[in-house]
């Protein structure tokens, strides 16, 4: 019987930019989710718990701000590391302290892949 891998969402809105985030975090160890937009994220960690979030912080619908804060204000994602992605320094700085990791893009595949690679329990 195989371990199952910890559950990791991608929520990003560039479809180059997730295929990149999602094949990343696949070879990290991760059975990955995509969504690319701020209400479908809501609703999904309402039903799931994660290990790790890699967020885009400019999403439609909801900003990535505010998932953050859904994250960070539920029980069941207690647990949950949130990874923010983000173009812009500037906002990075004003969630980096309810975030565990801020990459700021563009994103190395490979450090990217080692950074989700750490974020795994350790046996």
């Amino acid at each position: 019987m195989s371990i199952p891998k910890p559950l990791a969402l991608v929520v990003e809105d560039d479809q180059t930019q997730a295929e990149i985030f999602v094949t990343a975090l696949s070879q990290a160890g991760y059975e990955v989710t995509h969504i690319d937009s701020g209400q479908a994220a809501i609703d999904y960690l309402n039903e799931h718990s994660p290990l790790l979030v890699l967020l885009d912080l400019h999403l439609p619908e909801v900003a990535g701000t505010a998932i953050l804060q859904h994250i960070r204000q539920r029980k069941h994602l207690a647990h949950t590391r949130v990874m923010l992605a983000t173009a812009d320094p500037r906002l990075a700085e004003t969630v980096r302290a309810d975030s565990d990791l801020v990459l700021i893009k563009p994103v190395s595949f490979t450090q990217l892949r080692a950074l989700a690679h750490r974020m795994l329990p350790t046996e």
